[in-house]
């Protein structure tokens, strides 16, 4: 199926996180930001106010990595379920709706272990002296697998032998080293979840 532009040759484009599901920016798309993001699977939009075509964010860094692409009933609406590698408004905000106008927020402790992938994530790209995270990174693939398998063994010990509170901290450990390692081959949680939706269906 192929979108239906408006009068001015566009079509609204509302990009997703895959990971949490949060609505991170509303933007339009016209034909080659459409062919282009469908070619690099990454997000590209067209500028009513600069007049010409853009990638999410070539000056920022802030890209989106698109893991899927789907048109409305109608054909003349976009959505993108994409990977952010940063905030996606220009303000320094996660998401471009952060206004709160009416209702109720969303519960901060939903979805977690995608923020933390996220954070992962980021002090990949962006690397900070004092953080372990960035240190595990420095010191390259063989150095976190070695962790993943250190944890895992910590976690069947605690599992065979210690309290609750032991088997979730290992567990904590496990989980948080194998996000470390996933993002040093360049894939994330949602690669994960969407591996364990596909043996699910």
């Amino acid at each position: 199926m192929e979108p239906k532009y408006n009068d001015q040759g566009l079509i609204p484009a509302v990009a997703q996180d895959a990971r949490t599901g949060e609505v991170l920016m509303l933007a339009w798309m016209n034909a080659e930001a459409w062919q282009k993001t469908l070619g690099m699977m990454e997000a590209h939009f067209w500028s009513r106010e600069r007049n010409k075509l853009w990638r999410k964010g070539e000056t920022s860094g802030n890209t989106m990595r698109v893991m899927e692409v789907a048109l409305d009933c109608d054909a003349d609406a976009v959505l993108l379920h994409v990977i952010p590698a940063g905030p996606a408004c220009h303000t320094g905000e996660r998401s471009c709706f952060h206004t709160h106008v009416a209702g109720q927020t969303q519960d901060a402790s939903a979805g977690f272990l995608h923020t933390l992938d996220e954070v992962i994530h980021d002090r990949k790209s962006n690397p900070k002296e004092e953080s372990y995270t960035s240190g595990l990174f420095r010191e390259g693939l063989p150095k976190i697998s070695q962790k993943v398998g250190e944890e895992s063994t910590e976690t069947i010990v605690a599992a065979l032998g210690e309290s609750d509170e032991r088997v979730v901290c290992e567990a904590a450990d496990l989980i948080y080293h194998t996000l470390v390692l996933l993002a040093a081959r360049g894939l994330g949680l949602a690669d994960v979840e969407a591996e364990l939706s596909r043996r699910h269906k």
